[in-house]
């Protein structure tokens, strides 16, 4: 028998659910059991870097056959709140805090308190977002219109002629991988497939760095100001805009700002601007947006990596170019058309740098978007020893959904289902509502190997790159990999947040790590059946305002069996995935449903009472009830 009753996804036990606005009433009931004879009930509170505080709860009554107790509870400022309780009866004083799912239950000993994440609830999120379908591209793999010429270029470059070649991913003779080979993706050739992109129902592109930079994936910043050329120019981007505009699209960027690139403008250790560096004189402009310890070649860099010096965010000279100048990057570019920023490792990033960004973004446009690379439970980040503060207000709007991705890709490879659901409900309890439902959604990413290669391969993760660069999924191996992609895909697309499509997954496309992840876009080669689903499902997000706004509610989540529910005003979209072997037979209390990627009605099944029967490795995007039209 329970001793006592808390949970904190109860909203018998804590009113509003999850995270709530500062200055707003929160209320909170425990019932212990009424045999256990309580003679005193307290809620203590701790705000984060403060000292925990006793609130003495009221008895309120009796509750079968428990006993009541409650308070109301105002948090004042946005912060991390911690709390748990402790109840005293003639046998002694015990503890409730915080178990699997949100559950406390007496202890002697205290254990983890319970998250309460107050915000700031003035600060407007850019819901837009995570209204509609996001495509991620990597600009050098995407599309082209031609080979680009050999010669030409301020750095180095090796230029592919075939498209269809694989990437450099062998160290060379001196044991450094340069990534500066390119393929030619331009803006022009994304702009010459944006009709393929509307035929996934994709509302916003998300675009990996497409700055000037020595490097093809472009984090190596050289130009903040300046297109890469290979890629286009300032009326390229502009023109991608406008043109993206009219499908109803709008265009994100990538904003890399702990770092810069060895080779730019701003560091010019190889010389290659104009414009005097950092590394060549200590008079430079840019002198100070670094930290040396002994110039000009020992000084600050992203991870140890020497070709990606860091800058010093908080400098007035580097914010005023990057942040707060009336043509500062972030400004120049909303204005040019983008609609908003994501922030590569934004752990990396001050909170008052994050901050500034984003309120020079706003100032620039209302609705500007800021999303942070976070890969943990950003609510309760910790980096370099200090506590994050991005969703309490002024900072970001969405982060990267990485627990999703790996929650989903865990599960898919055997993981039970009750762990990806708890996963989620920690989100969904800790994330303002605004922001859980504005979150970049992805199972796949340029610093992760491809979704089907994840769920297709378990053998070669140690091996060599050259063993990876020539493993292929084949076969009855590759089909496998493809029912699980599709359950995947629709788990993704069917929780709050943007789905976003890494480049290529939808047309089949495979790789392990960091390049072989990377290859270009198999345009005439595309897995047509893989794509025509990715279609369907595409247009069923789009089209569903039940899956854009939707209440969330697991229904059953167990071993191999996941099913969730998305109810809004009366209508209701039942997600259903059998990722086992065997049959599963799932039943609905709705009289009604049809299965919205394949078309077939279940409503004769369904008014006897009867079980829709799953096949192994399966999934159902169900509409269910009377009303089957949206």
């Amino acid at each position: 028998m329970k001793l006592s009753y808390y949970s904190s996804r109860d909203e018998a036990c804590k009113s509003p659910f999850g995270a709530v606005k500062a200055g707003q009433e929160v209320r909170f009931a425990i019932y212990p059991a009424r045999h256990v004879g309580v003679i005193d009930a307290r809620l203590w509170v701790r705000r984060d870097g403060e000292e925990a505080a006793a609130y003495p709860m009221k008895w309120s009554g009796y509750d079968g056959a428990t006993d009541l107790y409650t308070i109301v509870y105002t948090p004042e400022e946005p912060g991390l709140y911690w709390y748990y309780f402790t109840v005293k009866s003639k046998a002694g004083e015990r503890f409730i805090s915080r178990g699997y799912g949100g559950e406390g239950e007496p202890d002697s000993v205290l254990h983890s308190p319970f998250q309460m994440t107050v915000y700031d609830g003035s600060y407007p999120i850019a819901g837009w977002f995570g209204e509609g379908i996001t495509y991620n591209i990597f600009p050098d793999r995407f599309a082209r219109t031609e080979a680009p010429p050999k010669e030409g270029w301020r750095s180095p470059r090796v230029i592919h002629d075939n498209w269809e070649d694989m990437p450099v991913y062998w160290p060379n003779e001196q044991g450094e991988i340069l990534n500066n080979d390119f393929f030619g993706g331009s803006l022009r050739g994304v702009i010459s497939r944006l009709d393929y992109l509307q035929s996934l129902s994709v509302r916003t592109l998300y675009f990996n760095p497409m700055f000037e930079a020595y490097s093809n994936h472009r984090y190596d910043t050289g130009d903040y100001k300046r297109i890469d050329p290979m890629i286009g120019n300032e009326e390229d981007f502009q023109l991608l805009c406008r043109e993206a505009a009219k499908r109803g699209m709008r265009v994100i960027l990538d904003g890399v700002f702990s770092h810069t690139g060895y080779d730019s403008r701003y560091f010019n250790a190889r010389g290659n601007y104009d414009e005097l560096g950092a590394h060549q004189s200590q008079d430079s402009p840019y002198y100070e947006w670094f930290n040396f310890s002994k110039w000009p070649d020992h000084y600050s860099s992203w991870w140890g990596i020497y070709t990606l010096p860091e800058t010093n965010e908080m400098n007035e000279k580097y914010l005023e170019y990057i942040v707060e100048g009336e043509d500062s990057v972030i400004r120049r570019w909303l204005r040019l058309g983008a609609s908003g920023w994501r922030l590569d490792v934004a752990d990396e990033l001050p909170d008052e740098f994050i901050e500034r960004l984003a309120a020079a973004a706003r100032k620039e446009k209302p609705d500007a978007l800021i999303v942070g690379e976070v890969w943990e439970d950003a609510s309760n980040k910790v980096s370099y020893s200090r506590r994050r503060r991005y969703f309490q207000g002024g900072e970001l709007d969405s982060v990267m959904n990485y627990p999703l991705r790996d929650g989903i890709l865990a599960f898919l490879n055997g993981d039970g289902a009750e762990n990806f659901a708890e996963k989620m409900e920690c989100l969904r309890e800790n994330y303002p509502r605004e922001v859980f439902y504005n979150l970049m959604n992805i199972i796949g990413t340029h610093d992760t190997a491809r979704a089907i290669t994840v769920l297709g391969s378990n053998a070669l993760w140690d091996a060599d790159k050259h063993t990876q660069a020539n493993a292929v999924l084949e076969g009855e191996a590759r089909e496998r990999a493809k029912r699980r992609l599709k359950m995947a895909a629709v788990i993704q697309f069917c929780m709050p947040g943007s789905p976003t499509i890494y480049y290529g997954d939808e047309a089949g496309m495979q790789g392990y790590g960091d390049p072989l992840n990377r290859r270009t876009f198999p345009w005439g080669h595309e897995d047509q059946e893989l794509l025509d689903f990715y279609r369907t499902l595409c247009a069923a997000r789009d089209q569903s305002e039940v899956l854009r706004k939707g209440e969330l509610q697991f229904l059953t989540a167990e071993g191999g069996h996941l099913v969730f529910a998305r109810s809004l005003g009366g209508r209701q979209m039942i997600v259903a995935v059998n990722r086992d072997e065997q049959e599963y037979h799932f039943r609905i209390p709705q009289v009604y449903a049809v299965d919205v990627l394949t078309g077939s009605p279940y409503w004769e099944e369904l008014s006897k009472g009867a079980y829709i029967d799953m096949q192994p490795e399966s999934v159902l995007l169900l509409r269910c009830g009377g009303d089957l039209s949206e």
